[in-house]
């Protein structure tokens, strides 16, 4: 693996979580939507990430060379999906004054834990600072590198 790749491999992490970041702060936005689009709560949003699957010129290689089906090592990260958490429930809140409470007087909440997005945050912002960190060890090692060819 060369020092580009290794660059382009955190690209992609810091690509992916920062989409998980905008996905974790939609959620706590929207810590208190009753109603949305199709009339029920927010449902928080859960991100999946994926390895990068091989692709353009290097992939040919790995077909013209017969390894087909096996992946290339070291292609990064992407995003695989988002979806709605839908194994969590609805919170149920007394608020009998709400446009939105049932005839018992109870609201549907959405089912947005604010700690645990806030544990994600950080854990997300973590993985993004390591990210950040390995881009900068692969320059300094290119640079160095560098440094020892010419003298």
């Amino acid at each position: 693996m060369s020092l580009g790749s290794a660059i382009q491999i955190s690209a992609s992490g810091l690509t992916a979580e920062r989409l998980r970041l905008d996905v974790i702060s939609n959620n706590l936005a929207n810590v208190n939507t009753t109603r949305t689009a199709n009339g029920q709560p927010y449902r928080r949003q859960i991100v999946t990430f994926a390895e990068r699957q091989p692709s353009g010129f290097a992939s040919m290689l790995s077909a013209a060379r017969g390894v087909v089906g096996s992946p290339l090592p070291g292609q990064g990260v992407q995003v695989n999906s988002i979806t709605s958490d839908t194994s969590t429930p609805f919170k149920q809140v007394y608020d009998p004054g709400s446009p939105d409470a049932n005839a018992k007087g109870f609201v549907k909440m959405p089912n947005v834990n604010p700690i645990m997005e806030m544990v994600d945050m950080i854990s997300t912002s973590r993985a993004y600072e390591s990210g950040v960190t390995a881009i900068d060890d692969a320059k300094q090692m290119q640079m160095k590198a560098l440094s020892i060819g010419s003298a």
